[in-house]
């Protein structure tokens, strides 16, 4: 089976939007007195990230297509690039970028493998353009 790849078109997720959790992998022991003690549930751990993205008509289509058929409707996984990684300038110790042979900054890859999260995209009108809200799960 071949994973489907995040359409190259569409844009990077807004940085309003996000927000990422880690889940939860202890399981609390109840105890009569004293504090709280925690255990492992289990040992890999997925993270939950809420993404939007805003789009002209044109790209909303395309995103509709690849959640409808790609992914069937959020129920196969996909390659996503990481918007917190890939893309960024490589920095050195003192921040400034790092520049290859003809001057050009050094950029950053990385790459989730995703499932599409526990509520379906939602979609909201703003002017001409097209918000997309969608929680995925990244896995470990």
């Amino acid at each position: 089976m071949t994973v489907a790849v995040w359409p190259s078109e569409l844009p990077k997720p807004t940085r309003n939007d996000w927000q990422a959790q880690y889940q939860d992998p202890r399981l609390k022991r109840t105890r009569d007195t004293g504090p709280p003690g925690y255990r492992r549930r289990w040992s890999s751990v997925a993270r939950q990230v809420s993404l939007a993205i805003v789009v002209p008509r044109s790209l909303k289509q395309v995103f509709d297509n690849f959640h409808r058929d790609a992914t069937a409707y959020g129920a196969l996984p996909f390659y996503m690039p990481d918007p917190t990684t890939d893309g960024w300038a490589l920095l050195s110790a003192d921040g400034a970028p790092i520049l290859n042979g003809s001057g050009q900054p050094l950029l950053l890859s990385a790459r989730w493998l995703c499932l599409f999260g526990d509520t379906m995209p939602s979609e909201t009108v703003q002017g001409i353009r097209f918000k997309i809200s969608f929680p995925v799960v990244v896995m470990p």
